[in-house]
């Protein structure tokens, strides 16, 4: 059995990624905190262990950021056309990476498996019927697949 894999890459192609795993869970974000980082009316993360992206060309530099949170983030971009491909959330830790799906090649998939902070969403934006939405953030115990549970707790047990 072949394992899917997921390329993408940045706009002007000087770095390029694969995720050698599907993701963890995909939350598509409507705060305003992302809503100004990207420029649009949400972001959407593909959360999955940093184990399993892997850079294919290229060195993605990092840039540390505030957060809303306050504990702050690092993006990963690409040197030359600063897209971001990547963000390491300090909450999240150093083995957790939030893929921007926008950078896959077949950014259609994966999916969004919840909409997150949706007090604070466009109005203009409309969520399918049928995904979980959340006004804040959310419990992933409530929301994660239990198979994914079981990999995130595998990435945070001890060595």
């Amino acid at each position: 059995m072949t394992q899917e894999t997921y390329p993408g890459r940045c706009t002007c192609g000087n770095v390029r990624y694969e995720m050698t795993a599907a993701p963890l869970f995909v939350h598509c974000c409507h705060c305003t905190w992302c809503q100004r980082e990207t420029g649009s009316a949400f972001a959407l993360n593909a959360i999955i262990e940093a184990s399993e992206v892997r850079v294919l060309e290229g060195e993605p530099e990092r840039i540390r950021t505030d957060s809303n949170s306050g504990k702050g983030q690092d993006y990963f971009r690409c040197p030359d056309c600063r897209i971001a491909l990547w963000s390491v959330y300090c909450g999240a830790g150093e083995k957790v990476l939030f893929v921007r799906v926008g950078t896959l090649e077949d950014a259609v998939k994966p999916e969004p498996d919840i909409h997150i902070f949706t007090e604070s969403k466009l109005p203009w934006v409309i969520i399918p019927e049928g995904q979980p939405v959340v006004e804040r953030y959310y419990n992933r115990s409530k929301y994660w697949p239990e198979s994914s549970l079981v990999r995130f707790e595998r990435l945070l047990a001890p060595a």
